[in-house]
């Protein structure tokens, strides 16, 4: 059985529309980190977005879901890879899906992460230790709208991703009015650290979902406290219902690693 996780009852500060049961929590573990400043990003400041969310099979052996995360962690040291974290997930909101890890990582561009992904060690992993326990995986991928300060969220982040899924036939300026509401989260909430959103560009593992953003708190306790404010919530959540056809919001947190990963 994979260990259960302290459940977290609270809502997305901002589309989390449709909501199953909280799914788990956990302890973090001691996880390899890379070092990093500023200074290692190109040029055009471009940052790719990247996350994996999969769902390991019931009944599987927690030695082998713990192998899993373990090698997924490794993967931090390519040299594409800016920052990498992988873990259980706290919970898991959808009417479809209930995975129970998530992948995050961050490059400089589109090719470093086909390098990644392409990357031997990338593709063992997956073989060895992914695909023989997980039976549903999603990936979403995009552009940042922004650079943020700090690289590395520290370990004991909060981390909050969603996924939108629009409806057929819309044209650019719903589009455009989703990501604006979501552009705007991180000037309505004080306690969010750091915000990125885009549009998914690579579509076959995404399950239709085409809009993505990652919100970075310092605690959950503080993803929590953004949440209890439920004017603010309530009010994104209505600027952008009539336009989505599905909607998916993971809640994780950064695992505690053997140095700072701050910048």
């Amino acid at each position: 059985m994979i260990p259960s996780l302290r459940s977290r009852a609270h809502i997305f500060p901002s589309f989390c529309l449709t909501c199953s049961p909280p799914k788990r929590s956990f302890r973090p573990s001691s996880l390899p980190v890379k070092s990093l400043s500023t200074t290692t990003m190109s040029a055009s400041g471009q940052l790719i977005e990247h996350i994996v969310l999969f769902k390991a099979k019931d009944g599987t052996d927690p030695s082998l879901v713990n192998a899993m995360v373990s090698s997924l962690n490794g993967l931090v040291s390519l040299d594409p890879v800016l920052h990498l974290t992988a873990g259980p997930v706290l919970q898991t909101r959808s009417s479809l899906f209930a995975f129970t890890h998530m992948l995050h990582s961050r490059y400089r561009s589109k090719d470093d992460l086909a390098a990644y992904s392409a990357h031997p060690s990338h593709m063992g992993v997956v073989k060895e230790c992914v695909l023989p326990i997980c039976e549903d995986i999603m990936a979403v991928d995009w552009v940042a709208d922004c650079v943020p300060e700090t690289l590395v969220p520290p370990p004991g982040s909060a981390i909050k991703v969603s996924f939108l899924k629009l409806k057929e036939g819309l044209g650019n300026g719903a589009k455009n009015e989703v990501m604006g509401v979501i552009e705007g989260i991180k000037d309505g909430f004080a306690k969010i650290e750091q915000v990125t959103c885009g549009e998914n560009f690579s579509p076959a593992r995404a399950k239709g979902f085409s809009i993505a953003s990652l919100a970075v708190f310092r605690s959950v306790e503080e993803m929590e406290a953004a949440a209890a404010d439920e004017e603010a919530v309530n009010l994104r959540k209505e600027k952008v219902r009539e336009y989505l056809d599905g909607v998916i919001v993971v809640d994780y947190m950064v695992p505690e690693q053997p140095t700072s990963a701050s910048l």
